[in-house]
């Protein structure tokens, strides 16, 4: 499921179409489906360039977003900037975390953040990006939720 959404509360609920028509937590759809993990993907868009730009910011934001989602950290988060392809350069991060890993990259050219969250000990996915938002100042983003089995 993809939600499109300018600087609104993300979902903690998803209505489900068809047969299956109800208003549902992610937190039921992952018990109810025996989900060996969870992933989000979270593209942030029209960020604040000091902030994307900024190793220890980003590496402030893993700490803080590791703290609110209650998930250990495995070792240091890694940020490294990069890219000869001026579309793409930025910062890249990886924190691996008990439970499996938290990724980004975020792109200079355009100001955008693109998040990963997966693992295999539940997570609000409307936290991560209500916290990921604010943070980074991202004026609209787009979140997809993917229950892993």
């Amino acid at each position: 499921m993809a939600t499109i959404a300018k600087l609104e509360r993300p979902p903690s609920r998803i209505t489900l179409a068809g047969d299956q028509a109800a208003e549902v937590s992610w937190k039921e759809r992952y018990e109810e489906s025996d989900a060996w993990g969870i992933s989000t993907a979270l593209d942030l868009y029209e960020c604040d360039p000091k902030t994307i730009r900024d190793a220890e910011k980003i590496r402030a934001f893993v700490y803080e977003l590791c703290d609110r989602l209650e998930m250990r950290r495995f070792g240091e988060c890694q940020v490294v900037n990069f890219g000869e392809d001026e579309r793409v350069t930025g910062f890249s991060m990886t924190q691996l975390i008990e439970t499996s890993l938290i990724s980004g990259h975020f792109a200079n050219a355009t100001n955008a953040a693109y998040l990963d969250v997966f693992s295999c000990k539940y997570y609000e996915p409307g936290l991560m990006a209500e916290f990921a938002v604010g943070y980074f100042k991202g004026a609209t983003y787009r979140m997809q939720v993917s229950l892993r089995r």
